[in-house]
């Protein structure tokens, strides 16, 4: 098993028990309490996990939510293979929205520029990919700029977003299962995010394996609402299975 296998197969446990204990680990995984001890230090450093004596705590149970900067590197090559295919759900003309995250950025740097869209977001980094494009109309969502993921919430942004209707949101999420739907650590932003789905005549999320099949403290949307979910070759078929079952068509990247 090479060391990203077996670290995804510790934060899923720790998600799944909400802690890990270093010895039960070295086990169950065949290694010594030195690699765990790696692992886990790798893990909080891309700030999924948090470490406690004898162990780790995933941050979902701390309350904590990691920031921009902690998550540009964590998964990128399945974020770059998501965001490629979220191109084929683009409208061919007309408009998008996008939502604030890291993959939500890599599909920005994407947008084709044989077409012209207007693309509306309340994401600053979004923004700042986008602004100079001759063929993107780009508004921007005004609002509270969050620090820790650089998006407009508040009431400003929820009264413009309100005002308008596109062809497609293309939606992140911090966790996304079958019976909760999606969610996210805060409340204003799960606000917006569930402005954003309801201005979208289509929502396509963009989520990496890690999210599926984990909740968070803020409701944003049932799955019904979700058109499609984009996420990588990670997820596990039987999963892929009941979120289709639930009327969400799934793209694995």
């Amino acid at each position: 098993m090479y060391a990203t296998e077996r670290q995804q197969q510790i934060l899923a446990v720790a998600r799944r028990d909400g802690r890990v204990d270093v010895t039960s680990l070295a086990a169950d995984l065949d290694v010594t309490t030195e690699t765990v001890r790696r692992d886990l230090t790798v893990l909080e450093r891309h700030g999924l996990v948090r470490r406690v004596h004898g162990g780790a705590i995933p941050v979902e149970r701390l309350g904590f939510e990691p920031g921009l900067a902690q998550r540009e590197g964590l998964l990128s090559a399945e974020k770059e293979r998501i965001a490629k295919a979220a191109l084929d759900e683009l409208p061919d003309g007309g408009s998008v929205l996008l939502d604030a995250g890291t993959t939500t950025v890599r599909l920005a740097e994407l947008l084709p520029t044989d077409r012209e869209l207007t693309v509306v977001t309340h994401a600053l980094p979004v923004a700042t990919v986008l602004a100079t494009r001759s063929h993107i109309t780009l508004h921007l969502v005004g609002g509270t700029v969050r620090g820790r993921t650089l998006a407009a919430v508040g009431s400003w942004a929820l009264r413009e977003l309100a005002e308008i209707r596109v062809d497609v949101t293309f939606l992140g999420t911090n966790g996304l299962s079958v019976e909760h739907g999606l969610t996210t650590p805060d409340l204003a932003e799960a606000a917006v995010k569930a402005a954003l789905v309801a201005a979208g005549r289509r929502t396509v999320v963009l989520a990496d394996h890690t999210k599926l099949g984990r909740e968070d403290f803020a409701h944003v949307a049932p799955l019904s609402a979700i058109d499609a979910l984009v996420t990588d070759s990670g997820v596990s078929p039987e999963l892929a299975e009941e979120i289709e079952s639930a009327g969400t068509r799934v793209v694995r990247a």
